[in-house]
């Protein structure tokens, strides 16, 4: 699905969807969990971490820098994980990678009230934000 604006003639042109990245950072296992603190709608509900890719920035690099600015963990970045899943009315799209940590890092919860290691048979015992729903149920086959 893709939005549209005005073009200089005024017309709708096509406005290709924000990327939001999110990465399932396995380890032994289990993937990591992080509460969201804010805003107040989705406060206490579980998400990967993750964010926007920035202009010039490509997913991959997006996923690094959100990692270390949430988690405070350097990591390896893998294969895609599930589908591409729509928010925001089709102006988003959120993509998942499947990642490792790095030099014996251990994640903070910097930006999260929460941070939980969820094995597969744990991966539904948090409420998930809508759209990281249907990335946890492509996540069984990593967790095994």
């Amino acid at each position: 699905m893709w939005t549209e604006r005005a073009n200089g003639d005024g017309q709708a042109a096509p406005r290709e969807p924000k990327v939001i990245v999110g990465a399932a950072i396995i380890d032994g296992g289990r993937v990591l969990a992080c509460a969201r603190s804010a805003p107040p709608e989705v406060a206490g509900m579980w998400e990967f971490p993750g964010g926007k890719v920035e202009p010039g920035e490509t997913e991959t690099a997006a996923l690094a820098r959100e990692c270390a600015e949430e988690l405070g963990v350097r990591v390896e970045i893998g294969e895609r994980v599930g589908r591409d899943v729509r928010m925001a009315h089709g102006r988003s799209v959120l993509k998942v990678y499947a990642a490792r940590l790095l030099h014996g890092d251990r994640p903070r919860a910097l930006e999260h009230s929460e941070l939980r290691w969820l094995s597969a048979t744990e991966l539904n015992t948090v409420t998930w934000l809508p759209a990281d729903t249907p990335i946890v149920a492509a996540l069984h086959p990593l967790l095994r």
